[in-house]
């Protein structure tokens, strides 16, 4: 039985973001070593979207790239990472130019080199592309790891984890309660996209042959990019809710043999991804995940952007 509240969150520049019914809020450890949260009030009619099954694995895709980018940006000027602090302007451009970057990298050049390896073959050449894809973001994700500044945000990716986990086990929200539980959490968002990879093999396929059934897939190079970017965005919201409910799913039913296997690569993953964080990083995890369920915090302090 699924529980009443989820919240989910996503690690950022030395804080934490916490989505939860009440607020999307983040919280981020100034250099002074003072905390800061800023929060985004929930409106009814979003929170009523985050209800309905499908739509809302949209919804959680949107937010780790957009809202999760600004976030990131707001993290960092608060941190003291920045020497000017990006304006509105700027922050569009850049969630945009990540956007472009993600499609192209992680979307159109699998694509593109699948189908003219494989012309002939449809699931094939849609299974390599997923694994090109696939490679690409291991790669990705084990090259960042090195790096110092992302050992830190891997740190407060564990302490978020570990947060969550204290208030699904309905412990006291204390830094000591929280660094007991695991680190390891079936709702990660990094498990979320490895799913996503999975499950776009199938959605994609199907697109192909459905339409290969009406119209012939084009092949001349430029028209063939152009075909597998619309079908490929057109289609990532059904991706993307497919694997949330999948994934929701699987994280109340790891008792289940099916559902412990579909789970296990993305709790494999989250060993390079989260790392143990101190009670400093869990103090922040906490403050975030207060505010999002609407309580009092009274060991931060509120910033308005």
């Amino acid at each position: 039985m699924e529980k009443k509240l989820v919240v989910g969150g996503q690690a950022v520049v030395e804080g934490v973001m916490m989505r939860g019914p009440k607020a999307i809020a983040t919280a981020v450890r100034k250099q002074d070593g003072s905390i800061v949260y800023k929060k985004i009030v929930m409106n009814e009619k979003k929170n009523k979207w985050l209800k309905v099954p499908f739509i809302r694995g949209v919804l959680a895709l949107y937010d780790a790239m957009v809202v999760g980018t600004k976030e990131l940006i707001f993290a960092s000027n608060q941190a003291g990472l920045e020497e000017e602090k990006m304006n509105d302007k700027e922050i569009k451009g850049t969630v945009a130019v990540s956007i472009l970057l993600g499609v192209g990298v992680f979307m159109v050049l699998p694509s593109f080199i699948g189908s003219h390896l494989f012309r002939e073959n449809r699931l094939f050449a849609n299974i390599v592309e997923a694994s090109i894809r696939l490679v690409l973001f291991l790669g990705y994700i084990w090259g960042i790891s090195f790096f110092k500044d992302i050992k830190r945000v891997f740190e407060y990716h564990g302490a978020e984890h570990k947060s969550i986990m204290a208030f699904e086990m309905e412990k006291e929200l204390t830094p000591k309660n929280a660094k007991e539980c695991t680190r390891f959490h079936p709702r990660c968002g990094t498990s979320f996209l490895l799913l996503v990879m999975f499950i776009s093999i199938l959605v994609f396929s199907t697109v192909d042959v459905v339409f290969s059934t009406f119209f012939t897939i084009p092949q001349n190079p430029i028209l063939l990019i152009l075909y597998k970017l619309v079908t490929r965005v057109m289609f990532v919201p059904m991706v993307a809710g497919i694997s949330y409910e999948l994934q929701r799913w699987t994280s109340y039913h790891l008792d289940n043999m099916f559902a412990g296997l579909i789970a296990k690569p993305g709790l494999w993953l989250q060993k390079i991804t989260t790392s143990e964080p101190d009670e400093s990083q869990l103090e922040v995890a906490i403050v975030a995940l207060n505010v999002a369920l609407g309580k009092e915090v009274d060991n931060a302090t509120e910033v308005f952007e």
